[in-house]
Formats: structure tokens, C-alpha cells, sequence
């Protein structure tokens, strides 16, 4: 049985901090699909085809931000107003095109998520039409419909708007609620006029706020840290995300730390190495759990039971993502599909569709991969893992006894304890959860299972 330290970690009185060099990724995943091509006749074919899925969700991308963030590797478009309305406009005709087909209609969505890009930076009628459009798709009973965003720009008539078209669950990227380090990164607006906002919009009757907190951005001290920690709190959100943050390429970031110069004044080595990000981590979960938030995953929590987080939670379950816009992902019958993020090519795609005769939505351009033999059981992996808690009955039992070399070293490194029933991540496990799913996919690679049939 091979085992290597990228898959177990290695051996350290603090695991927190020394179990693994860096994360070395936003998300872990491994080599089960291939690329292949997609013609007319077989996107025909899938919209006209009555889905499989239990569980369902729909994802729209608005590809526009007015700035772009230090640590962000994706700008893609500036959002002129005149810009973004045309391509909302586009896109609720897709939208449209869509919601008649047998494989929409055929089974209703539990979530729909809106992200970008900086969809908070649509218009009050942009927002209304999109909003609109979106209830031309079946969905279960409370279905958790979020718009994605920052709070600069969304004023009471994005809000109002928003609301009346049906969205119920806001999550906006503050990052850190302190001035200088939101400057430095690129952010709009000051600390009071944040903490004014999100209080105001936490009184709403029934949506829920969510706030997206980072870790270890240029001068962001652990004094910076622990105020934000408060910060957030007092402002009266429902939930919480917090962020390590990760040197994207091709970031301003990155580009700047790789040439030694200063972000925006402060000093390109001021920055929390992996060490002190750790303890970032840990004392933002504790801070939250003290305060009575519980945990939903390894980096959210909630105040009350109005945040459910269902887009987030779902979509590490492998389930069916509509993907809808320039730059958007997801998955229809199974098949990858990731729409290229060149908006130029988006919007040929369509013209040349509008000469033909067909209803159904545009093939834009775009990648798509064969189904995942495996989905299931890495669904299963991800969910367990990132939850915290990787329950044995999701698993067969030749599995588990075949990951069992593997839980063990986690268990002696301090990442995660054993039980007959499933396997625990520690604080350390939680914090290098990332970390433990590459390393439990490399572990399968190297580990083939003698009986393939036995793994699912």
C-alpha cells in the first residue's frame, strides 16, 4: 500500500499549522471524464429528454465587475451599463428558449444560483427581468434562489427589485470589513457605510445575507482579523464564508508578490504565511462557535436556521447544474459543460442560431466531458469531507476497509479521528480539507482497488 505525504500529511506537534506545506487548491477533483464533442443532433437530444436527477440546481453567470479585486485571476468584462443590459437581455432569451423544454420542465430545481462576475451590478430592471425569467423554471417549494455580488452600487432599488422578482438569499463579498485592507485589495467602500448596509438589509423579514470574509490579504493583521471576526458578527448577517486566501496566477497579486512590488501601499512580503493563516482559521471558527453559529461546512457558518447554504451544499454532491451565460458550469444529463468566457463568440453563437428555426436554447461555445463513472463516489468523498464528517454508509464497505491505511495515517497526523461509523475531521482536518481530498484521490489512484465493481 503506497502512502505519501501529499496524500497523509506529515507527522507534527501542531497539524494546524505543519501538516501540509500550502492548500494547494481552491477545489480537489480527479481524472474521471474526457473531453468530447458535441453536435446539433445531441443537444437536441438532451433538451428534449426528461431529466434523472433527484436533486437539481441552476446556475446563471453574469460575466461584468466595475473593478477588478487584487486576488482575483478572471476579470473578464467592464459593466457598462449599456453592456450588461444587452447581455441580460440575451440571456433571459436563452432563458426563455430553456424553461419550455421536456428537461427543465421535467422535474423541478432546488436552487438557483446567480454569480459572476459582479451580478449586483445589474440594474433595477435588469435585475427584475432576470429575476422574472427565473419563474419560468419549475421549483420545489422554498427553493433558495441567491444573487451573488458586493454591496457597493446595491442600493434600495436593486434590493426592492430584487425581492419582488423573487430572490431570497444575497451573499456579498466583503473580504474585510477594515478600509485600508479592502483599498488594498481592490474593494469599494468604507468599514461604517458596510456595517450600516449589512444591518439594514439583516432586519429583512425572511432573506437571508450571507458575507464572504478572506484570510490573509496584503495587511490584513491577526488585530485586522480578529475585528472582522466582531465585525461581522455585530452586523446582524445569517451566515458567514471564510476565505483563505490563495495566490491565483495571473492575479494582480501574484504578479506583484512574483516581482517584489507593493499592493496599493503595503509592502509585498506583509502578508500571513501558511502559519499564520492557520491560526486565522482556527480562531475564526472558534470566535463563530462561541458566538452560537454552527458550522455547515469546513468555511461557512450560520447564525439561524433562515441560511441553509442548499446551492453551495448541493453542488459538491455531484447534482445537475444548468448552466446558463458566458463563462457559466455545470453538468446536463451527466456531461460536463463549462461555456467559454469569450463574450464576443457568446453572442455569435446566437446570431447565427436566430437565422435557424430552432427554439431550443443556443449551443454556445464551449468544453464539454463524458460522465464521471466515479461521480457518485467522489460526490460522496467531497460532501462527506467538506462537511466535516465522512459518514461510512455513504461508502460500500470494501471501500472504506480499503481507505482504512490512509484514515489512519490522517488519525496519527492529527487530521481526523475514527469511529465505526464514519471518519471525523479534526480543526486541522477542516482547515486542510482541500488538502485531504486530493490527497484521498491520489491515494485511489496509486491504490487501485483489486475488485473496480466493489468501489461504488
Amino acid at each position: 500500500m503506497l502512502l505519501t505525504p501529499e496524500m497523509t500529511g506529515i507527522a507534527s506537534p501542531d497539524p494546524l499549522k505543519n501538516a501540509f506545506k500550502i492548500k494547494n487548491a481552491a477545489h480537489a477533483g480527479r481524472q474521471g471524464s474526457m473531453p468530447i464533442s458535441v453536435d446539433h443532433q445531441m443537444w437536441h437530444h438532451w433538451w428534449n429528454m426528461p431529466s434523472s436527477a433527484q436533486r437539481r440546481a441552476l446556475y446563471i453567470h453574469i460575466p461584468f465587475c466595475r473593478k477588478r479585486c487584487s486576488f482575483c485571476n478572471f476579470f473578464e468584462n467592464g459593466a457598462q451599463p449599456q453592456r450588461v443590459s444587452r447581455y441580460v437581455n440575451a440571456l433571459c432569451e436563452q432563458l426563455d428558449r430553456a424553461s419550455n423544454t421536456a428537461l427543465v420542465q421535467s422535474r423541478p430545481f432546488d436552487t438557483v444560483y446567480v454569480g459572476g462576475g459582479t451580478p449586483t451590478d445589474m440594474s433595477a430592471d435588469d435585475l427584475y427581468q432576470l429575476g422574472q425569467m427565473i419563474r419560468k423554471f419549475p421549483t420545489v417549494d422554498g427553493a433558495e434562489i441567491t444573487l451573488e455580488g458586493r454591496l457597493n452600487g446595491f442600493d434600495d432599488g436593486k434590493w426592492n427589485s430584487a425581492l419582488e422578482s423573487g430572490f431570497n438569499r444575497f451573499s456579498f463579498g466583503v473580504q474585510s470589513f477594515n478600509t485600508q485592507v479592502r483599498q488594498a485589495a481592490g474593494r469599494l467602500d468604507e468599514r461604517e457605510l458596510l456595517l450600516e448596509r449589512l444591518h439594514g438589509l439583516s432586519l429583512h423579514e425572511t432573506a437571508s445575507i450571507v458575507v464572504d470574509l478572506m484570510f490573509g490579504l496584503p495587511g490584513q493583521t491577526d488585530t485586522i482579523w480578529q475585528q472582522d471576526l466582531a465585525d461581522v458578527i455585530a452586523s446582524g448577517v445569517h451566515g458567514v464564508d471564510l476565505y483563505q486566501l490563495i495566490n491565483l496566477p495571473g492575479s494582480r497579486l501574484e504578479q506583484a508578490e512574483g516581482k517584489g512590488k507593493p499592493i496599493q501601499g503595503f509592502a509585498a512580503g506583509h502578508r500571513a504565511d501558511s502559519q499564520q493563516r492557520a491560526e486565522m482559521y482556527r480562531y475564526g471558527a472558534n470566535t463563530l462557535e462561541q458566538a452560537n453559529w454552527q458550522r455547515l461546512s469546513s468555511c461557512h457558518w450560520r447564525r439561524d436556521t433562515r441560511e441553509r447554504s442548499v446551492y453551495n451544499s448541493l453542488a459538491k454532491s455531484g447534482i445537475e447544474i444548468l448552466p446558463f451565460g458566458s463563462g457559466a458550469g455545470g453538468n446536463i444529463h451527466g456531461y460536463g459543460m463549462m461555456n467559454k468566457r469569450d463574450l464576443s463568440s457568446w453572442y455569435d453563437a446566437q446570431a447565427n442560431e436566430n437565422n435557424s428555426l430552432s427554439t431550443l436554447p443556443v449551443r454556445v461555445p464551449a468544453m464539454f466531458m463524458s460522465p464521471n463513472p466515479d461521480a457518485a463516489l467522489d460526490a460522496a468523498f467531497k460532501r462527506g469531507l467538506d462537511a466535516g464528517e465522512l459518514p461510512f454508509d455513504s461508502l460500500t464497505v470494501a471501500m472504506v476497509e480499503h481507505l482504512i491505511p490512509l484514515f489512519e495515517a490522517w488519525q496519527q497526523h492529527g487530521l481526523a479521528k475514527l469511529s465505526k461509523r464514519a471518519l471525523l475531521l479534526t480543526m486541522a482536518g477542516r482547515y486542510w480539507n482541500v488538502n485531504l481530498q486530493t490527497g484521498l484521490f491520489l491515494y485511489l489512484q496509486e491504490n487501485v482497488m483489486q475488485n473496480l465493481s466493489e468501489a461504488s
